[in-house]
């Protein structure tokens, strides 16, 4: 589904802990990382088509999480040739994205990225709000930044000096929880039972 312009309707997904960190998300056999996204359907809402893509990417389903925000408009990105279909080039251009801002009220071993036969991911982490967007394919990473400066309007900001930094809990739907990659394995450690996030934690984060 296109619209006059060749940009196929898509939604785009920045989820938050009770730490105000972002969830990141390896994309599967590669390199970059990325935010959850993915297609609005027809006769869907831009809120339908992100519960439907919350749950078939990462596994969560709308009691995990708490809208906190979205953006007011399409933000628009193009897609190089080399990246589409051979059949429909000069029809399709790229996407255009509605981003919702979440606050995730599930526990971290909630995430299931194996739940279709096709995921999207293999790896994820915490991250800092302001995510390095080097590591995001190119051609994404303005909307990216776009995103990112929109809702966290939705945020208030902390005195300077207050600053967290993190990147955090790699995960690994087949090897051990906690461990970043390239580091050696470690022997097992006994874990306290993990508290689900408050969907009322405040929204502090630091300004970029």
């Amino acid at each position: 589904m296109l619209d006059r312009e060749g940009f196929r309707p898509n939604v785009g997904i920045i989820l938050l802990n009770s730490h105000n960190e972002v969830w990141w998300g390896k994309r599967v056999r590669e390199h970059s990382w990325q935010f959850p996204q993915g297609g609005i359907k027809y006769g869907e809402t831009p809120e339908q088509a992100m519960y439907r893509e919350l749950e078939e990417e990462i596994g969560l389903r709308p009691e995990h999480v708490k809208i906190i925000g979205r953006t007011r408009d399409w933000l628009r990105y193009e897609v190089p040739d080399h990246f589409i279909k051979r059949e429909i080039r000069g029809h399709y251009r790229g996407q255009k994205q509605i981003w919702f801002l979440l606050r995730m009220c599930a526990r971290d071993n909630d995430v299931n990225l194996r739940l279709t036969d096709h995921p999207e991911f293999d790896a994820w982490r915490w991250h800092d709000y302001w995510v390095p967007l080097d590591v995001v394919i190119e051609f994404k990473r303005e909307v990216y930044q776009r995103a990112l400066q929109e809702l966290s309007r939705f945020l208030t900001w902390p005195a300077h000096g207050d600053r967290r930094h993190s990147s955090r809990y790699l995960r690994q739907p087949h090897g051990q929880r906690g461990q970043r990659s390239g580091d050696k394995p470690q022997p097992p450690s006994v874990t306290p039972p993990q508290e689900a996030a408050a969907c009322d934690a405040p929204l502090l984060v630091t300004k970029e």
